[in-house]
């Protein structure tokens, strides 16, 4: 009897132990769960400069849309109105990665910056003029034209020039690195021609402007997104997050109508209201690497106006973050 009654005390004490044991390690799991739980709920931010341009609109849909944070990150957009404004902003730290263009690229890494091109990007630059003298660029031998030096702009008219067989030399070049600016001045007959980008130029035509030329009709692409290597080595995996959420507002467009985003456009990038039936949202296809031979090219430019010294190669500036090279 004696030994029964041991045994049952035996019992009843492993019993109250392995409850007490099961409950410190639930109270144990359930401490870790939520200390690891919370920095999983803080969504990195990753903060873009980006001009007033088309190339912007996914970016901005993408973050409307809450694509962005679906995707694991917080895209904080600052749009500046010169690629100069942009630069300042850079270079001060306070955006992560900017809209760029492949001289720009070229002056970062002449002065040091490990500056690298995650992908390029779908921009247009057009040649605007409101001269009736001037039908096709050939005609603008001698006469003015509006641009912002040093940069893709100044470049895209070089190449423009070329194909018509003339230089920058044959033209008067007038810098005005504000784009809003730009426009104003050719409307008001202050200058012959001028290179801008949309909105800006659905403006100009509606202004009774004409377009010369692009960077489409010559062949021309040197609009990329960019980050410093610090950056990328930081954040790779919220600038995966950021494509993946580009990718997804470039299918949103396709499967919607444009009326549906059109007033976010208006409001995010600068359209008119007033020209709201005149904007042509352009077919944008997903994120892809920048092609090599452009930013040859934009680099050969860029050694001839003596912006890049440096034997820097093409592909010294491409990351593989996003693309393989």
């Amino acid at each position: 009897m004696k030994k029964i009654l041991m045994l049952f005390m035996l019992v009843a004490i492993i019993s109250t132990l392995a409850v007490g044991c099961s409950t410190a390690k639930n109270a144990n799991t359930e401490g870790t769960g939520d200390a690891a739980a919370s920095p999983a709920a803080e969504t990195p931010t990753l903060s873009l400069g980006l001009l007033p341009s088309i190339d912007a609109i996914p970016f901005i849909v993408a973050h409307s849309q809450g694509f962005d944070k679906e995707h694991g990150v917080n895209l904080a957009i600052q749009t500046f109105k010169s690629a100069k404004d942009r630069d300042v902003a850079f270079q001060a730290g306070k955006v992560d990665g900017l809209s760029a263009d492949l001289v720009a690229i070229a002056i970062y890494n002449e002065a040091g910056l490990d500056v690298k091109i995650t992908s390029t990007t779908f921009g247009e630059f057009d040649l605007l003029t409101g001269n009736d003298e001037i039908k096709e660029v050939k005609d603008l031998k001698g006469k003015s034209v509006i641009l912002s030096k040093n940069t893709s702009t100044q470049y895209t008219v070089a190449m423009i020039l070329k194909q018509a067989g003339l230089t920058e030399d044959d033209v008067l070049v007038t810098e005005v690195p504000q784009i809003p600016t730009r426009l104003e001045l050719l409307k008001n007959n202050k200058a012959d021609a001028a290179i801008l980008p949309e909105p800006f130029v659905t403006m100009g035509k509606a202004a009774g402007l004409r377009v010369l030329s692009s960077t489409l009709a010559a062949g021309v692409n040197p609009f990329v997104l960019a980050f410093p290597q610090s950056a990328i080595d930081a954040k790779g995996p919220a600038i995966q997050a950021m494509y993946a959420a580009y990718d997804e507002a470039v299918a949103y467009m396709k499967s919607h109508d444009q009326a549906e985003y059109i007033d976010l456009i208006i409001k995010e990038v600068g359209y008119p209201d007033t020209l709201k039936a005149d904007i042509k949202v352009p077919d944008y296809l997903p994120a892809n690497q920048v092609d090599v031979k452009q930013v040859e090219a934009a680099f050969v430019w860029a050694r001839e106006v003596g912006l890049l010294t440096k034997n820097i190669a093409a592909e010294d500036v491409i990351s593989d973050v996003q693309f393989k090279k």
